[in-house]
């Protein structure tokens, strides 16, 4: 059937009777090589409404003129924390010229299908339909319009996805008699599951024991996943203490609840059936949408064999459409432990792993003047380790040669939870390094891997001034995940709670909380292209785009020399340097990671490639030469900076006045 023809029928109830299968014999084409590629990771709700062009741009220079007479910080909190900002799919095609200008080429769309309608589920992980888009974010049609708008503008989708577990649609017997009661405590397998009690109905109500969903709000969707076999029902699981080893069936964080449901994919009575019906969930919107990826969330909960099947079939699958780089990319935490090994045992079924851990800390830290590069680099180096802090009698090749998790890792600096930087403030990176955030867009783009852009990273997200922080409930605590979401199109208001909030309500909108807008405001937007900031990250987006060695490099620390000194690796601070080599071309990437203070050095570079009389390097990349406000840059974009020689024979180029926070690319192969 076409497509225009499904979206204009009711969404289907079940994956058998009556399902009308989408007819799109071939997809657009997957990209050849996903490390060519920079993703840009937004969630629905508090990206744009589509309205916020009517808005203002923010003033960062008056933020209290984008706050409202009687502003009282608990209200913003409070509108953060658990309402819906109105956010849209429709929203989010209306702003991809934006995206376009900034010079990303996919968007990774957080979960956009349905919630339960009385709840406030806005990051969209607590799944209670699986075959509709949630009606506060839109329609089927607004997603699939979304996807087909993208891609006329050059820009792929990945979906963010769910398999793990549903949203909290049911009560366990035990909690019938106490209605908002907590779930059981977790238990084995040995003592078998409690008892299932009751689906909820719309309004968060049991419905009558054994009786079946009825209303599209009620329970769960499709009909597959309404049996009670469907899930473990294990009860409520301590995830700080699995008690058993992570690589068994019966780990406790793959089988417990955590506060939603989790499905029974591989045993249990139905065998695997609930994960065929995962797979055919996700292949009818592969082939609805057109999508260009699947994020698979909680992928560390599966069952290794579970992971394999699915992976499987969604590649297959994906090939049949003639989308033969389809991108899978799980996200698994615990470091690089953990990818190397479901790397190795889901085989390359699997895409790339999304690497929140330990590369993520590295390179926050580098760009924050705490950690070493070489340490960032050397992560890259299965089992490899760094040189030691004594290491400037250390040869290059020790550190930063690998390259071959540069197509399998994607990284980012920050996302929606920063769920592994705890206990370290679960802040954004900007929140306390603002003048820093170029330098980390630097490394998370020239260094190898796939980098994954976190919204408002461009526009130095970072919450309310530091003299404000004071008034806000959980700023940095491990509960703090609202000010990671700030809303960048500038909501006046956030919807109602539960199902007054639904767009079919009259007075949706609550009138009595200001919208979780940007920097602690209401009422403006920060989709600001003249934003120093943004300009920055589009230059070194555009940098990346252009050349070639940035993406596909092998990559190399590089020593420094400051005054008289010795070449030496950099400890913390100051400026860093590093190149990318391919073939016969090398790209030198220089950053200041110093929030207040220019600096000079002299930076080693490839004396097989750079030793010739009279060599050069082209400045290819220069971050305040993209600024009008700042003054003329010591080297500019398009200078030639000879190459020079040490008496020893050591092969250098200089650096000189790249100031506080900013990043300066030069190549001996220009374009």
């Amino acid at each position: 059937m076409k497509i225009t023809q499904i979206l204009n029928a009711p969404r289907p109830q079940s994956l058998t009777a009556g399902m009308v299968w989408p007819d799109r014999a071939v997809g657009f084409p997957s990209p050849s090589d996903w490390r060519d590629e920079v993703i840009y990771f937004l969630l629905p709700d508090r990206f744009s409404d589509g309205r916020d062009r009517a808005r203002p741009v923010l003033d960062r220079n008056n933020l209290w003129g984008a706050r409202p007479s009687g502003w009282r910080w608990d209200r913003w909190a409070q509108s953060g924390c658990m309402r819906y900002q109105g956010g849209t799919l429709a929203g989010v095609t209306s702003r991809l010229d934006y995206l376009v200008d900034l010079g990303v080429s996919t968007i990774w769309l957080g979960p956009c299908f349905k919630q339960r309608a009385e709840r406030n589920d806005y990051h969209g992980y607590a799944i209670q339909d699986f075959l509709d888009v949630d009606p506060r974010f839109g329609t089927r049609g607004d997603l699939v319009d979304l996807v087909s708008a993208a891609h006329d503008s050059g820009i792929r989708v990945i979906l963010d996805i769910v398999i793990n577990h549903t949203g909290e649609n049911w009560l366990y017997a035990c909690q019938l008699a106490q209605l908002g009661a907590a779930s059981p405590p977790y238990r084995d397998l040995t003592q078998g599951p409690y008892d299932f009690g009751a689906w909820l109905d719309g309004y968060g109500r049991p419905l009558s024991l054994g009786a079946a969903p009825q209303g599209p709000d009620d329970g769960v969707w499709p009909v597959q996943l309404q049996d009670p076999q469907a899930y473990h029902r294990a009860g409520f699981g301590d995830y700080s203490r699995p008690g058993t080893d992570s690589c068994s069936a019966s780990a406790e964080f793959r089988r417990a609840d955590w506060y939603n449901r989790d499905l029974a994919l591989s045993d249990g009575p139905l065998g695997g059936q609930v994960l065929q019906a995962l797979i055919d969930i996700w292949r009818y919107w592969m082939a609805l949408t057109d999508c260009d990826g699947f994020r698979i969330d909680t992928f560390k909960h599966f069952r290794v064999d579970e992971g394999r099947r699915f992976c499987a079939a969604m590649r297959e699958y994906a090939g049949e459409l003639g989308k033969d780089n389809f991108l899978l990319v799980a996200e698994i935490g615990g470091g690089d432990t953990v990818a190397e090994r479901y790397l190795d045992r889901i085989g390359r079924n699997l895409s790339a792993v999304l690497e929140v851990g330990e590369l993520r800390g590295k390179l926050r830290d580098v760009a924050a003047e705490t950690g070493r590069l070489v340490d960032l680099l050397g992560a890259f180096e299965l089992g490899k380790p760094a040189p030691p802090s004594t290491c400037s009698e250390c040869p290059d090749t020790t550190v930063g040669t690998h390259r071959a998790l540069g197509d399998v890792i994607v990284y980012s600096i920050d996302d929606h939870d920063n769920l592994n930087l705890w206990p370290a403030p679960k802040l954004r990176f900007a929140s306390e390094h603002r003048r820093q955030v170029v330098v980390a867009v630097a490394l998370l783009l020239f260094t190898i891997g796939i980098p994954s852009l976190y919204y408002g990273t461009e526009q130095e997200l970072a919450g309310p001034e530091d003299e404000e922080r004071q008034w806000l409930p959980e700023w940095g605590g491990s509960n703090g995940d609202r000010y990671l979401r700030e809303a960048m199109f500038g909501p006046d208001h956030p919807r109602r709670a539960g199902r007054a909030g639904l767009p079919e309500q009259p007075c949706s909108f609550d009138d009595d909380l200001p919208g979780f807008g940007a920097f602690g405001t209401t009422g403006h937007h920060v989709f600001d292209t003249a934003n120093p900031t943004f300009l920055r990250v589009r230059h070194l987006l555009a940098t990346r785009r252009q050349q070639r060695v940035l993406r596909r490099g092998r990559q190399y620390a590089r020593q420094i020399r400051v005054g008289d000194g010795p070449f030496v690796y950099a400890e913390t601070g100051g400026l860093i340097a590093w190149s990318r080599i391919l073939g016969s071309c090398e790209d030198l990437c220089v950053a200041n990671c110093d929030p207040v203070q220019s600096r000079d050095a002299d930076v080693i570079v490839d004396a097989g490639l750079n030793g010739a009389s009279g060599g050069w390097l082209e400045v290819v990349a220069d971050t305040v030469g993209v600024d009008p406000c700042m003054p003329p840059s010591a080297q500019p974009l398009g200078s030639q900076i000879e190459v020079g020689r040490a008496p020893d024979g050591t092969v250098y180029v200089p650096i000189r006045g790249l100031g506080p926070g900013e990043v300066r690319v030069l190549s001996n192969r220009a374009g």
